[in-house]
């Protein structure tokens, strides 16, 4: 069993001894507390001055974010997720977009949408914060390398541009690990435990990938200490944070509740390409934005090498650690690593796979590196010196790795930053010319309801107006999961759809990949060709249709 460090109580490691003490002594203003704030204000920079590039705010980015944000806008006027339109996620973004959806009463959907893109970079810098809190009390080396993996990590920062969910996702699972965990152990107590599971039940109701997340919290509860009320506390509080926020939603919709989340996000989808690994692993690494001449002629071969040799590094340092301190990893660690492999394991096994996925490993794969390292400085610290003296190598090493590791940090941060510097978003903002061509109120049917958000043209004054938001997973519930491209435009279900779409609406404004979305079929097509007319064409990516004899504004 590893020696306590003198001054601290069993399990405490010498560089928590010395940092509880600093913390007694100074208060907030420690080494520790600075390079958190630090790295949370890092992220925060790094995250708004992408948001304001040219065309990042108020211009159409994503596809994702027009159904997120379009479900809340809906929602405050009283059409229901499942119920009125297809939603592939639970809830749990609707309801946290509602504070800005409500603001489009006054502003508009366009400004409204603005201030959920903030709050959703404010969501994300919050997870480094959060991630320094949940280890400060291993020391300096270890905050700065976690916090400044997170707050620099490629795929986290460019997710965070506008509304998706991962940033949310994350928040919600470490607010929930911060509520389980005391330090490196399990917390004794019920109400903490009970908390946490409910934010991993929300996170669920943001994402459902958060459900693997809960089984590795399940599992570390279960270890907790005679008395503390996990994990039947923790358990409860998962089943009360997904199912009070789900419950209603599903059950005045049960079969499109299924239809919105089973099948078209989470059941296989008919003829999918596979992505390959490389380019998985490569968004998962944070090896994105390289330039060309700095790879090899064989990139794949570089991430593979980079993933065996990064695996292989993690591993010698808990082994080294295991067997110098006679002890194993403590749960938090425990924690962090089966979090990141269960993360892993769950992005190899579908076909599809998407760059702000990876979003959602990023603060496990930096706690599991910052917590291995952590542990080895300590274990070296553990030794004895050749006069029977302890050995002061691990001490000692904490302070040069510690100023290695915040310089590759700021080094890394000017890269993302000269990376930004290049961005201009060339697909907007939506033309001043739509505004005037569609008249508020009027019905208008896309495949890219964050058109209609930015142009202050989401919500219709007609009742009989279809209020789709995804064209894309609405082609997948109603089929089975086909797309337009696998056959779903020969479903009957989906063909009525769409037709109830177009026949209803007065303006149809598409998309340079409408085609990819919307399940045309014979009958659909005529019906377009017979009964609009293009009236507006923005350069090569959208083409606004107006029906024959309507009024154009």
């Amino acid at each position: 069993m590893a020696r306590p460090a003198a001054g601290g109580p069993p399990g405490e490691s010498r560089s928590d001894a010395g940092t509880a003490q600093e913390g007694r002594r100074k208060g907030w203003l420690t080494p520790v507390s600075v390079a958190i704030g630090a790295c949370t204000l890092l992220a925060l920079a790094l995250r708004l001055f992408l948001l304001s590039r040219p065309g990042y705010l108020l211009g159409v980015t994503e596809y994702d974010d027009g159904p997120y944000f379009g479900s809340a806008v809906n929602l405050v006027h009283g059409f229901l997720p499942y119920r009125s339109f297809v939603l592939v996620q639970p809830p749990g973004i609707t309801l946290l977009m509602v504070p800005s959806a409500l603001l489009s009463e006054a502003t508009g959907t366009a400004t409204a949408m603005a201030t959920g893109r903030i709050l959703t970079i404010l969501a994300s810098s919050a997870g480094v914060l959060l991630v320094g809190l949940l280890l400060r009390h291993r020391g300096l080396l270890t905050v700065i390398v976690g916090c400044g993996i997170v707050a620099v990590y490629p795929d986290s920062v460019s997710t965070a541009r506008t509304i998706l969910v991962e940033p949310w996702l994350v928040l919600f699972c470490l607010l929930g690990a911060l509520a389980l965990f005391d330090r490196d152990r399990l917390t004794t107590s019920g109400k903490r435990l009970f908390w946490g599971g409910v934010a991993f039940g929300f996170a669920g109701c943001v994402e459902v990938w958060a459900i693997f997340r809960s089984s590795c919290s399940w599992s570390c509860s279960s270890c907790g200490p005679p008395g503390s009320g996990g994990p039947p506390s923790t358990r409860a509080g998962v089943a009360v944070g997904f199912l009070v926020p789900t419950l209603p939603f599903a059950a005045l919709a049960p079969k499109r509740f299924y239809q919105s989340l089973y099948v078209a996000q989470v059941a296989p989808r008919a003829g999918s390409t596979r992505v390959p690994l490389p380019a998985r692993l490569s968004d998962l690494l944070g090896i994105v934005g390289i330039p060309p001449s700095w790879l090899p002629a064989h990139p794949r071969t570089l991430i593979l090498t980079v993933t065996v040799v990064l695996v292989l590094v993690v591993a010698v340092m808990i082994v080294v650690a295991w067997i110098r301190l006679r002890q194993g990893p403590p749960p938090l660690e425990w924690f962090a690593l089966a979090t990141t492999a269960v993360i892993v394991v769950m992005f190899m096994w579908p076909d599809q796979f998407h760059y702000h996925f990876a979003a959602f490993l990023a603060p496990f794969f930096a706690m599991s590196i910052a917590l291995a390292l952590s542990r080895l400085l300590e274990a070296l610290g553990q030794g004895q010196g050749t006069s029977g003296q302890p050995a002061t190598d691990g001490l000692q090493l904490w302070k040069p790795a510690a100023v290695v590791a915040g310089l590759a940090v700021v080094v890394l941060a000017m890269f993302q930053f000269s990376d930004e510097s290049h961005l201009a978003l060339h697909l907007a903002p939506v033309p001043a010319a739509v505004e005037k061509i569609i008249p508020k109120g009027a019905c208008v049917a896309t495949d890219q309801a964050s058109y209609l958000l930015m142009a202050n043209r989401f919500s219709p004054d007609q009742a009989n107006c279809p209020h789709m938001l995804d064209g894309l997973g609405s082609d997948l519930g109603f089929s089975n999961g086909l797309k337009p491209a696998t056959g779903a435009g020969n479903v009957a279900a989906v063909q009525a759809l769409w037709w109830d779409e177009f026949t209803h609406s007065q303006f149809v404004w598409l998309s340079y990949n409408s085609y990819r979305r919307i399940a045309w079929d014979p009958k659909l097509r005529a019906y377009f060709k017979a009964n609009f007319v293009q009236v507006f064409k923005h350069e090569w990516h959208d083409t606004l249709y107006a029906r024959k004899g309507a009024h154009t504004g």
